[in-house]
């Protein structure tokens, strides 16, 4: 057993940093106060594999690993939030959709333009109605007699579909039997497709550089050789799509308590009060360590659970204990940093307020704390 970075995912570490801190870090404030996603700086990410990371060379990907992504998303998270979040649902959610279940024929066509940086993903599945119950989708898909199939329905909090080319959707195709078996997904060119109607941007609380809208799709047509999987195993396919989600939220949520902690410390070194630096008062001191604990355990989590979805072990209760505390975490310490910084760590001035926004969302997203508690205690055999 070792706890240790190798030397390859260390470096991939130090190079994930150096970016962030050079490209993303000095126009993160500037995003969230647009409420827009810098298209200049998403080419970068594109350009230099950030959407890659995890899948195969031959594919166009990276050729590393599910930790050398949490890596990735943790130094980016660390800086700007909204940019973890585009980051995990166009790997996480849209890519690794089709990578465990496209043929080779998908993989090629729709799967090689996201990896390798030309297209963009994004993730349809949650609905006004119908979040945590996927049973309760009413977004419908019908059959056509040359065996395409009519879509209609609409999704909310599509994540990406403001710039995204494809996105993973999911619709109801057998109204007989439970959504567990009458799902299914759908692989759907949103910027190429008649019918689809994309919104602007949902206000929000935080992550608000982040794309995130309502997707309409009014009879549009899905060519037959766009079925994910098979017709009825779209819920099988969701469900293994978040768990690898969950790994990059939890590590989405390690980096904004770490990048909150950071600035906490920082401020507290220059920052006198009674003739002292706010660091030298052990109430500080303690407080510090006991985030610094915090985060480390919330890392070693995530690594965890990364590692075993690597090694091809199970890993959803992993993922699920990993994203429960990790998030937990992130809202723990950001607002110590916004009550550490007093009056100025509320101000907008400096990204403890910003990051302290940011943290909630990873309690709600890619499956609730209550749902993160609900698979793992489902696996503890309480009954």
């Amino acid at each position: 057993m070792d706890f240790k970075l190798d030397k390859c995912h260390e470096l991939q570490r130090h190079l994930f940093r150096s970016f962030a801190e050079n490209e993303i870090k000095p126009i993160a404030k500037d995003m969230d106060e647009n409420e827009a996603y810098d298209l200049d700086l998403l080419a970068k990410l594109q350009k230099y594999g950030f959407f890659g990371i995890p899948f195969p060379r031959e594919l166009g990907g990276g050729g590393s690993d599910n930790l050398g992504y949490a890596l990735a998303m943790e130094e980016c998270s660390r800086v700007d939030a909204s940019t973890g979040i585009t980051m995990s649902v166009h790997t996480s959610l849209c890519c690794q959709a089709i990578y465990h279940n496209g043929t080779p024929e998908q993989k090629e066509k729709y799967l090689r333009p996201l990896i390798d940086g030309t297209k963009m993903g994004c993730f349809g599945l949650t609905e006004p109605g119908a979040g945590s119950d996927v049973q309760g989708a009413q977004t419908v898909a019908t059959k056509n007699e040359d065996g395409s199939w009519t879509l209609n329905g609409s999704k909310i909090f599509t994540t990406n579909s403001g710039f995204a080319d494809t996105c993973t959707v999911f619709a109801i195709t057998d109204r007989s039997v439970p959504a567990s078996r009458g799902l299914t997904c759908f692989i759907v060119d949103l910027k190429e497709m008649k019918g689809i109607t994309i919104s602007d941007n949902i206000e929000r609380m935080g992550i608000r550089a982040a794309s995130n809208c309502i997707v309409t799709y009014d009879n549009v047509v899905v060519p037959a050789d766009r079925v994910l999987g098979k017709v009825g195993g779209g819920f099988k396919i969701a469900m293994q799509s978040l768990d690898s989600g969950r790994i990059g939220i939890a590590a989405q949520s390690v980096g904004i308590a770490q990048g909150a902690l950071d600035e906490a410390i920082k401020y507290a070194k220059a920052r006198k009060q009674f003739g002292k630096p706010l660091v030298a008062f052990q109430n500080s001191q303690f407080k510090l360590a006991e985030c610094q604990t915090l985060i480390e355990a919330a890392r070693l989590l995530t690594w965890k659970a990364a590692v075993a979805e690597d090694n091809g072990e199970p890993f959803s209760v992993l993922a699920a204990e990993a994203k429960l505390f990790a998030s937990d975490v992130a809202v723990q310490v950001t607002r110590y940093a916004v009550q550490l910084m007093g009056g100025y760590g509320y101000c907008r001035e400096y990204p403890v307020e910003r990051m302290y926004r940011d943290a909630k969302i990873t309690e709600i997203y890619e499956g609730t704390s209550e749902v993160m508690k609900m698979v793992i205690s489902g696996s503890m055999k309480l009954k």
